[in-house]
């Protein structure tokens, strides 16, 4: 089915391509990457469906491919069905899946939602170097203490993927979050803006290491990192339309407030981020979720077109 060419893994019975996907890669066409955490996780059926489908849809009206990534029944699928889709966004027992816990759902034929770090390598497998997602994850708040930190970071450090977010979720350490980043040589490249986004907010109040404003510019970066064989992944930061950017204050406020319940509740690890979220929307009324949903559908639109650029160096 997967057939042996640069870029595309052989044929085995733990990862599949759908048949657009595949033949997408053979003809060196633009593809993009989508977790599928955001399905199981990050928001209610049937809402979760429609939003997976809206984002698919804006990589197409681009020109480009979109390829959901997840874990069904011990296969990886890169690029799923609607079926797959709703199977994901109906089942309550869908496990969030990271690098960590790969391994063994794959094992026990389990399914499982990507995160930033496992579509990342679905994503690196199959040959898609452009992944469009909401923010990723960091160093969380307290990290001193806790030593909570995204295994995101340390993936970008390794996978040759780039990343279009929204900057890393406002919930987190942005400061030690970029620090990390460039600890471990992962460019954090604004597009058409200086400031780092902050999720829900356009400026977090820190930078980003390069701004550009043509998406060529990044794809060529891009082409230029990993041929000098820098490897690694790359954070292409694109700012929450300014129409549906959110309150920072009241963002920030909300935050710290849920952070504290976390700790007196003794929400921790990965539990952490979907319990903030969770109050975050009680706190806003939804609108933090509509919010969310908005900058995911930009960045799906911003990652389709790098993908096309970066397709047109590749092909020349």
């Amino acid at each position: 089915m997967i057939h042996s060419e640069k870029n595309i893994l052989n044929t085995n019975n733990w990862i599949q391509l759908s048949s657009e996907v595949e033949n997408a890669l053979k003809n060196a066409e633009p593809v993009v990457a989508l977790e599928s955490t955001i399905i199981s996780h990050g928001m209610s059926y049937p809402e979760n469906i429609e939003s997976a489908l809206t984002s698919e849809k804006k990589i197409r009206q681009q020109g480009a491919i979109p390829a959901t990534i997840a874990v069904i029944k011990g296969q990886i699928k890169v690029g799923l069905s609607e079926e797959e889709l709703n199977y994901l966004g109906e089942n309550n027992n869908i496990r969030k899946a990271s690098r960590r816990d790969l391994p063994m759902i794959l094992a026990s034929n389990s399914s499982g939602a990507t995160t930033v770090a496992t579509t990342m390598i679905g994503a690196s497998m199959a040959g898609i170097k452009v992944f469009a997602t909401g923010g990723i994850g960091g160093v969380h708040r307290g990290a001193s203490e806790t030593f909570d930190i995204s295994a995101d970071l340390l993936e970008l450090a390794k996978t040759e993927v780039a990343v279009v977010c929204a900057g890393a979720k406002s919930i987190l350490d942005i400061g030690l979050t970029l620090e990390v980043l460039e600890t471990h040589g992962v460019p954090v490249i604004g597009y058409q803006t200086d400031a780092f986004p902050g999720f829900y907010v356009r400026d977090s109040g820190f930078g980003v290491d390069d701004r550009a404003n043509d998406l060529a510019i990044i794809a060529s970066a891009m082409h230029y990192k990993w041929q000098l064989g820098l490897g690694g992944g790359i954070v292409v930061a694109n700012p929450i339309p300014k129409e549906d950017e959110m309150d920072p204050t009241l963002i920030d406020n909300a935050i710290t407030n849920a952070v504290v319940e976390a700790e007196k509740n003794g929400i921790k690890g990965k539990e952490v981020t979907p319990y903030i979220l969770a109050k975050l929307h009680q706190v806003t009324e939804g609108k933090s979720l509509y919010a969310n949903k908005q900058l995911v559908y930009h960045n799906a639109h911003v990652a389709a077109k790098l993908a096309i650029e970066y397709a047109r160096i590749n092909n020349r």
